[in-house]
């Protein structure tokens, strides 16, 4: 059952906020004006109690090496309290902007599902062979967003096949590279391909790398979702703002991938209006090659093809051959199918 809340026709952009408020309430408000201004669909935060999320032995990935405390205290020095997603909350419902979030655990989906009522739940990559984890997220009966970074085709196939025993909720599924920044060597988008031709679901991009290319590709190849992450200031020191588009450069995206889908347009093969209008001067019509006297029976060598278009396409040429003219035609006048018989 496809969800209402994608029943538009244009891509939904998210604009992925994640941590990148670094702990500050006041941030995060910040992020929800930057998401608005630049009409986003919905803005898409991380929730998490840092006990349910990371462990204490938790390494650090490569991407945030450069964090020199360890990753389960730096996972306590970004979350945010239920409370202030709550604030959150009520500041995008005064933006008008859709307020959706990951839950990272247990206890945080039931504050997203049941106090905050969220109208979508989005999956991290992180959770492809979490199944029982899966299983709850299904029987809170919402629509789901699933993102498949660092996952196989198979493992996607199960991940689906468990879900949908549990809800007839729609499933939409994001392709996803989890590297910050993703090369575009490996964002490998024809695998949005492969994924409308696996499942009869809609499918999206979860775009980690920089610029707007990938994202652009996955529309072309049929993307309806899209998730790109952004931030107040690229230079700040948090694990995400340096892979995370500026302000201005979230409300280029917005732009380009709007412009993009225009661009796509029909897949009907016929002129445009445009090219309807330019036709008579662009295209090339069948004109006389030399004088022709009225009662006149057409060669092959009187004629020829020249602009302006008025009248018989070059490919009837054949059907003109051996009619008789009812009045003279002066060298590059078009031929017209009232003055032959």
């Amino acid at each position: 059952m496809k969800s209402k809340i994608f029943n538009k026709k244009k891509v939904f952009i998210i604009g992925e906020a994640g941590v990148n408020h670094d702990g500050s309430l006041k941030k995060a408000l910040k992020l929800v004006d930057i998401a608005a201004k630049a009409k986003v669909d919905a803005i898409k935060f991380q929730t998490f109690l840092p006990g349910e999320l990371t462990g204490k032995f938790t390494p650090n990935v490569k991407y945030l090496k450069k964090n020199k405390i360890k990753r389960s205290e730096l996972t306590k020095k970004l979350a945010l309290k239920f409370s202030e997603f709550e604030r959150i909350k009520k500041y995008c419902d005064y933006k008008k902007i859709l307020f959706l979030s990951t839950p990272d655990g247990k206890k945080s989906l039931f504050f997203l599902t049941k106090k905050i009522k969220i109208p979508i739940i989005k999956i991290g990559s992180s959770e492809v062979t979490n199944h029982e984890f899966l299983k709850l997220i299904a029987k809170q009966n919402l629509p789901i967003i699933f993102s498949t970074g660092m996952s196989t085709l198979s493992e996607v196939k199960k991940s689906i096949s468990i879900m949908k025993k549990f809800t007839k909720k729609e499933i939409i599924i994001l392709h996803c590279t989890s590297e910050y920044p993703a090369p575009l060597a490996e964002m490998n988008i024809r695998c949005v391909e492969t994924l409308k031709k696996n499942f009869n679901h809609r499918v999206g991009l979860s775009d980690h790398s920089k610029g707007f290319e990938a994202s652009i590709a996955a529309v072309s190849l049929g993307a309806e979702i899209l998730e790109k992450h952004f931030t107040i200031n690229t230079n700040l020191k948090g694990p995400d703002h340096k892979s995370s588009l500026s302000p201005k450069e979230l409300e280029q995206y917005v732009k380009v991938i709007r412009n993009t889908e225009i661009t796509l347009g029909s897949s009907k093969k016929i002129p445009t209006k445009s090219e309807i209008k330019n036709m008579p001067g662009v295209r090339r019509g069948i004109v006389a090659s030399q004088f022709i006297e009225k009662n006149t029976i057409l060669k092959k060598n009187m004629l020829t093809f020249k602009r302006p278009y008025k009248g018989i396409n070059p490919d009837e040429i054949s059907k003109l051959i051996g009619k008789k003219t009812t009045k003279f035609f002066k060298e590059d006048e078009p031929i017209i199918w009232k003055h032959l018989k």
